[in-house]
């Protein structure tokens, strides 16, 4: 009988976080825009801004907005994905 443990695979640190990174940050541009277009979601860019400096419904803001986004999450993708493998051994 094998144990469950010792058939996971491991997975691909770089890839997810890319994976991750790119998600987050085009929900951020695309949040931004309809902030600066509409006014919809005004108020996530308002809370999210208040850590990703600079951040806000303008063209320049939504850009910056949208970096920022994927740095931090390919960086918590990273980080998780590679407690992840470290536990799965």
């Amino acid at each position: 009988m094998s144990s469950v443990a010792g058939n996971m695979q491991k997975l691909n640190v770089q890839g997810i976080g890319v994976a991750l990174g790119i998600t987050w940050a085009l929900g951020c541009l695309l949040i931004g825009l309809s902030a600066l277009a509409f006014g919809y979601g005004a108020e996530f860019v308002a809370a999210v801004g208040t850590f990703y400096i600079g951040y806000a419904p303008t063209l320049l803001g939504v850009l910056i907005g949208t970096v920022w986004g994927f740095v931090d999450a390919y960086i918590g993708g990273v980080i998780f994905v590679w407690l992840y493998n470290k536990f799965t051994k």
